[in-house]
């Protein structure tokens, strides 16, 4: 199966990501991270860098929970577009 070419915005909303992870994560070790919500150091660093831009919502939900980062928020960053609002 070929996977479509990444659009422009796709690759914009995997770096901000990236970057909100990365600065969430602190002075916290990559591979503790990596370890706690059960993926490898290398996914970690593929997806703080950008270059895994559409991880998947198991990995991202993983993370949110290890770095205690609302899924919400990271949602707001992938998809500023969409202005999401609190169901309730």
């Amino acid at each position: 199966m070929v996977r479509s070419p990444l659009t422009p915005q796709q690759r914009a909303a995997g770096k901000r990501l990236g970057a909100y992870l990365r600065q969430a994560r602190g002075d916290r070790k990559p591979a503790e991270v990596a370890h706690a919500a059960s993926i490898s150091p290398e996914t970690l660093r593929k997806i703080e860098t950008g270059r895994l831009a559409t991880p998947a919502f198991t990995t991202v939900a993983a993370l949110a929970a290890v770095l205690a980062v609302p899924l919400e928020d990271l949602a707001q960053i992938c998809l500023p577009d969409l202005n999401l609002q609190q169901a309730g």
